[in-house]
This record gives structure tokens, C-alpha cells and sequence, in this order.
């Protein structure tokens, strides 16, 4: 089977369970931000020297993919997805993520100073690049929640909490870069 299944030269796709959708429907925007995250996530580790953070990148794109899936079905699918065994985000998850905010601003010499501009060395653009496209899909997410659709809560919660992790890392690996640091460690 060829990746070329000619089936969206119209401007549809297919949702799971096979929902038909015009490419610009806010749920394909939503999960396809996601995936713009996913990929701008994997420069992160190909580029981030601390193992700490290739760590927690690979952790969250391997939940981002779990978070895609969710994304991609339709409302009148949801319990069907749900029954067939599938995962969705949870607290636990994003409470892991607050964990780890925690424990940079309690680990780290960051320097909270000013406005960050991005582009001090190559691994903090791509935190940053990271960053704002987390943002993206965070308001994609909650674009798709308008009333008519339903978004888990914590779907939301997660990626602005993601956010905040890309952030603190940019900012870690330019203090880093700078001086002196102590050395942060593994994720929990």
C-alpha cells in the first residue's frame, strides 16, 4: 500500500473510525498542531546536550501520541474509543509534568530576568521553537472546545503545563551556557 492514498486531494481527510472532515475542521487543526509539536520536539533532542531533557522530550512525545489519538475522534466515537482500550491524558500525567516544573525551579540557577529572546545557542531556539508551538496547539485545543465538541479537560492542562517545561529548559540551557550551573537530575 502506498502512502499516496489519493484519498485527501479533495480537502478531506478521514478521522478514526472513519469520519470524513474537511482538512481545515478545528479537530484536524487540533491534532495536527500536536503533531507539528511532536515533530519540532524531536529537533529538541537531536540538539539538547543535558540528558535530562532528551529525556523528558522523549517521555512526552511518546504521551503526545496518545494525545493525537484522542484528538482524532469524532464526539460520537468517544466511548467507542474509550471501550477499545485506548488511552487518553490523565491527571497523573499532568501532575508529572507540574513535578518537573517544580523541580527545575527548585534545581536550577534560571535567571528570570527580562524577556527571553530566543536564539542564544541552538538547543535553546529549539526549546523555544518548541515552546511556541506547544502554544499553538494549546489554542488549537481549546478552539476545538468551543461547546459543540468535547475536549478532555486535561488534554488542555497538559500542554499549557508543557509549555511552561519548554520555557524553563530553554532558559536552563542558556544559564547553563553562561556560567555555572548545577546539574539537574533525571526525571521522575
Amino acid at each position: 500500500m502506498s502512502i499516496a492514498t489519493k484519498t485527501g486531494d479533495s480537502g478531506q481527510t478521514t478521522l478514526m473510525y472513519g469520519v470524513r472532515v474537511p482538512k481545515a475542521d478545528l479537530r484536524v487543526e487540533a491534532y495536527g498542531s500536536v503533531d507539528e509539536l511532536n515533530a519540532a520536539l524531536g529537533l529538541v533532542r537531536a540538539t539538547a546536550g543535558e540528558r535530562v531533557i532528551q529525556e523528558v522530550v522523549l517521555s512526552v512525545q511518546k504521551e503526545l501520541v496518545l494525545l493525537m489519538g484522542e484528538l482524532a475522534v469524532a464526539d460520537k466515537d468517544r466511548e467507542r474509543y474509550l471501550k477499545g482500550g485506548y488511552q487518553v491524558v490523565t491527571a497523573a500525567m499532568v501532575d508529572r509534568l507540574t513535578d518537573l516544573v517544580d523541580d527545575f525551579e527548585k534545581d536550577c540557577s534560571i535567571d528570570f530576568k527580562g524577556w527571553a529572546t530566543p536564539g542564544h545557542n541552538l538547543s535553546s531556539a529549539a526549546l523555544d521553537l518548541a515552546r511556541t508551538t506547544c502554544r499553538r496547539a494549546e489554542r488549537r485545543v481549546v478552539a476545538l472546545c468551543d461547546g459543540a465538541n468535547y475536549v478532555n479537560p486535561e488534554s488542555i492542562r497538559y500542554l499549557n503545563r508543557f509549555a511552561d517545561i519548554l520555557w524553563l529548559c530553554a532558559r536552563y540551557i542558556e544559564t547553563k551556557d553562561d556560567g555555572p550551573s548545577q546539574k539537574m537530575s533525571a526525571p521522575r
